[in-house]
């Protein structure tokens, strides 16, 4: 039992590290296309770009963009006036994450967790505060989407919880995105250096340390209940 728990670990191992991996590469070269297709972009009908949204719904779930990413550029070329679409991107995203997974998955990893009493301890302590954790999760602009949706549907979470803690989570850091996208003169500095501005670094490093000691308090608490 637990070399074959060992065996399936190392399959979320390797794709953890695809998960962060793709996203970096897809965004160089889509930031490149965005640079040379500037004014292609800008001239887009209300149409296109809604229809360039909803493109990012499976971009995202497929980790080929991160959220950041998606608000950069259309707070870039369309404003405050996408900041609803955004939402809707990422919530339709991480449910699309989390149906995928279920269906190949199948409850194997929780049959796996249940099978060795310390994760899954761990893991009861985590249920406990399901949402804030979640919440707080979401909060942090470094960790990846689609990296740790693909975590929290393993882990057997509520679908309700991990759509709305990634809602409440991601909130600030779209706004924050987003904003910095409208203030942005040239696409080609947005994109190679998107936290230049002083004041975008102290709100990112801010929402870094919120949702880090925010989850060494939550989950110190939940194992102490169990």
């Amino acid at each position: 039992m637990k070399k074959a728990f060992k065996r399936y670990l190392s399959i979320p191992v390797l794709t953890s590290v695809v998960l962060m991996i793709v996203p970096l590469l897809t965004t160089s070269f889509l930031g490149y296309f965005f640079i040379n297709n500037e004014e292609y972009f800008s001239s887009m009908a209300s149409t296109e770009w809604i229809s360039f949204c909803l493109l990012g719904i499976f971009s995202q779930a497929l980790a080929l963009t991160p959220p950041t990413f998606c608000a950069l550029v259309l707070g870039y070329f369309w404003g405050w006036q996408t900041l609803p679409w955004l939402f809707i991107i990422n919530l339709l995203s991480i449910y699309l994450i989390n149906r995928i997974v279920r269906a190949l998955d199948q409850n194997r990893f929780t049959g796996f967790i249940e099978a060795n009493p310390k994760a899954k301890k761990l893991l009861e302590s985590i249920k406990t505060d399901e949402l804030k954790i979640i919440t707080l999760t979401k909060l942090s602009p470094v960790l990846p989407f689609t990296l740790t949706n693909v975590i929290f549907t393993l882990s057997g979470a509520k679908l309700k919880n991990i759509l709305l803690g990634g809602f409440l989570g991601m909130i600030p850091r779209t706004l924050v995105s987003l904003w910095t996208g409208t203030q942005a003169k040239e696409i080609q500095r947005l994109l190679k250096d998107p936290n230049s501005g002083s004041f975008q670094q102290i709100l990112l490093i801010g929402l870094i340390l919120i949702s880090l000691v925010g989850l060494v308090w939550v989950i110190n608490k939940a194992v102490k209940r169990v």
